[in-house]
């Protein structure tokens, strides 16, 4: 299936050649039928001869529902746009093309209508200029009569060979399907429609709604009338969903694949403008463009061309076209060709989309859009705003991987998904902890830690190195497993939670030195007769030396205030199995030639270690035997 949206002024008929090709009737409500004017979007179907089938959303030509035209031709991937013959080019028709132009629009048939009332080949040829002044060359083009049916076999043909045209979507792409509509179908529940642009939708699967984030679950799936298990992309779609009223969703919200999307109010653009038509508007039964006295700033002015390097004031104030979306949108200019937006709600966007701006009080299109950065930095320094527009600049048009890499710099660090959900491809290097991140950040990062820890020895002798937060900390690195990557790169060795310089030896100070050496003396004599406090004090032998002593394998740390000889685990084993087994608190004890102060610690140690092992009378007896 391919859908195609109809476009063109008023009154020139494309609903008539909808019904035409179809047999259907595409004005929905009984008020449209009455007064002959599409009002909201319609939509019909039929098969081509050669056998694709098409669907058709059909679109309100009048001024005052372009935002239903807009939401109609948003996510479709071709047009059939309408002009008639007796009337020619129409203020309208310039709107739409504006529209398809702004939002990237490359596959249009032009149908002339009404070549019985008048000869169509001067509306053709304005029309075919129109649309190659905006960038539309090689537009294939048909005549056709809505009232003698003249024509209708070409237009046929045309629209098979505008099928042809088109690229293949992708079947297994992140699902973003913008909504159009959303009614509740008795025994059924809530039921929304529209145009799969890409991936593929399965009854059964879960989806994400992009307003409030909420995961439902399809309960059924309809395209072209038909139920389906799974409808892949390009498709019009009607979705049966449970868990969810239908108020809850209106047109505009967009249901996603869970937890590939990233919703986002701020984004940064860079801007395209098209050329102005001051004639066509100049038609408008208002006054156009030309009798705004708001004050504001004007939408592109009418100098013409798309040269981004040219000034065009933008009101402050507009709204952002996107998909089914038209969300108010405060626009903070750049530079000549960009800008920052700030949405008044989320919306899922990714890194290429194509959306308009337009200026509702002078019913105009202000601007079309390519979205460059769906995170962008806070601007707060002075010159912040000219630095920004020239790093946009950078990226417009560039490939994505390029624009991947150029994100990742700036933000540093990125998970694979986080970039997948902002519309990057995977850039630069792993980091640890699911990170990437970029090689030149990489490359300062290796030099910093090294830093790092030649400072922190430098700053504290005692410790053996720096503790994994602190390098984290000192570093601004997401996680701890990217600083232990950032070590193993750095070839520094990671002993106990922290990262060391290598091969330095695990000195002690001078003074800490003599006073463990003198504390290991009297150990030697008296192997379990470990010093109190008070001696500890007179040795100078405080918290941070102790532990200096312990990670330097100078003394083992029995219990708080209970330190030993780095030995005196192995030696009290070989004492306590020469006990009758099993034996008693007291009787190690004394064995030992300790109080109890040290032996409780000592032996819960071993408890620990798996020598030892407490009996439920409290008495203990060995399970390890020395060699």
């Amino acid at each position: 299936m391919q859908v195609i949206a109809t476009a063109g002024h008023v009154d020139h008929g494309k609903s008539t050649l909808v019904r035409l090709l179809t047999g259907m009737e595409p004005d929905r409500w009984e008020q449209e039928r009455r007064r002959g004017l599409t009002i909201d979007l319609g939509f019909a179907w039929t098969t081509l001869p050669g056998g694709p089938e098409v669907a058709f959303v059909d679109v309100p030509g009048h001024e005052r529902f372009v935002p239903n035209m807009l939401a109609g031709i948003g996510p479709v991937p071709a047009v059939l746009f309408v002009v008639a013959a007796d009337e020619g080019w129409m203020p309208q028709s310039t709107e739409h093309l504006e529209a398809l132009a702004a939002l990237g629009v490359r596959h249009v048939l032009l149908a002339v209508t009404r070549c019985d009332l008048a000869d169509p080949e001067p509306a053709r040829r304005q029309a075919l200029a129109r649309m190659a002044a905006a960038g539309l060359r090689a537009v294939d083009s048909v005549t056709v009569s809505g009232r003698t049916g003249e024509g209708l076999d070409r237009l046929r043909a045309g629209l098979t060979r505008l099928v042809a045209a088109l690229p293949s979507a992708d079947p297994d792409a992140d699902v973003r399907l913008w909504v159009d509509r959303s009614f509740s179908v008795v025994g059924a529940g809530t039921v929304v429609t529209g145009t799969l642009a890409a991936g593929t939708l399965r009854a059964g699967a879960e989806l994400q709604l992009a307003s409030t984030g909420a995961v439902m679950r399809v309960r059924g799936l309809q395209a072209l009338g038909r139920s389906a298990p799974e409808v892949r992309a390009v498709a019009r779609v009607a979705v049966n969903l449970r868990g969810v009223e239908h108020h809850a969703i209106g047109r505009g919200d967009a249901l996603l694949t869970p937890g590939r999307w990233l919703t986002t109010s701020e984004v940064d653009v860079s801007l395209r403008f098209g050329d102005g038509d001051r004639d066509a508007r100049g038609r408008r039964g208002d006054g156009g463009e030309t009798g705004d006295d708001s004050g504001r700033g004007t939408a592109g002015d009418d100098r013409g061309g798309s040269d981004v390097g040219e000034r065009h004031d933008l009101p402050r104030e507009l709204v952002l076209h996107v998909g089914s979306a038209s969300v108010a949108a405060r626009v903070r200019p750049l530079g000549p060709g960009s800008a920052r937006l700030r949405l008044a709600r989320p919306l899922p966007l990714r890194v290429g989309d194509r959306a308009l701006l337009r200026d509702p009080g002078r019913h105009r299109i202000a601007a079309g859009v390519d979205v460059l950065d769906v995170t962008p930095p806070e601007l707060r320094r002075r010159g912040a705003a000219r630095s920004r527009a020239a790093e946009l600049a950078a990226l417009t048009g560039a490939p994505p991987q390029a624009v991947a890499e150029a994100i990742l710099l700036r933000r540093r660090f990125a998970t694979t998904g986080e970039l997948h959900s902002m519309g990057l491809p995977e850039a630069g290097e792993p980091a640890g902890d699911g990170r990437r991140v970029h090689v030149c950040v990489w490359r300062e990062l290796l030099a910093a830690v090294r830093t790092v820890v030649d400072r922190w020895s430098d700053d504290h002798p005692l410790e053996t190195g720096v503790p994994v937060e602190a390098v984290r900390q000192r570093l601004r690195l997401p996680t701890t497993g990217v600083v232990e990557r950032l070590a193993d790169a750095a070839s520094l060795p990671l002993v106990g939670g922290r990262v060391c310089a290598p091969g330095r030896p695990a000195a002690l100070p001078g003074p800490v030195e003599a006073a463990v050496a003198a504390l290991a003396a009297e150990l030697r004599d008296a192997p379990f007769a470990a010093p109190d406090a008070a001696r500890m004090a007179e040795l100078r032998l405080g918290r941070r030396e102790l532990a200096a002593a312990v990670r330097a394998g100078r003394l083992l740390k029995v219990a708080d205030g209970v330190f030993l000889l780095p030995d005196s685990e192995a030696r009290a084993t070989d004492v306590l199995a020469e006990l009758p087994q099993p034996f008693t608190l007291s009787q190690a004890r004394q064995a030992l030639r300790t109080t109890r102060r040290i032996a409780v610690p000592l032996l819960e140690l071993l408890d620990r270690r798996g020598v030892t092992e407490r009996l439920p009378d409290d008495t203990r007896r060995m399970r390890v035997r020395p060699v």
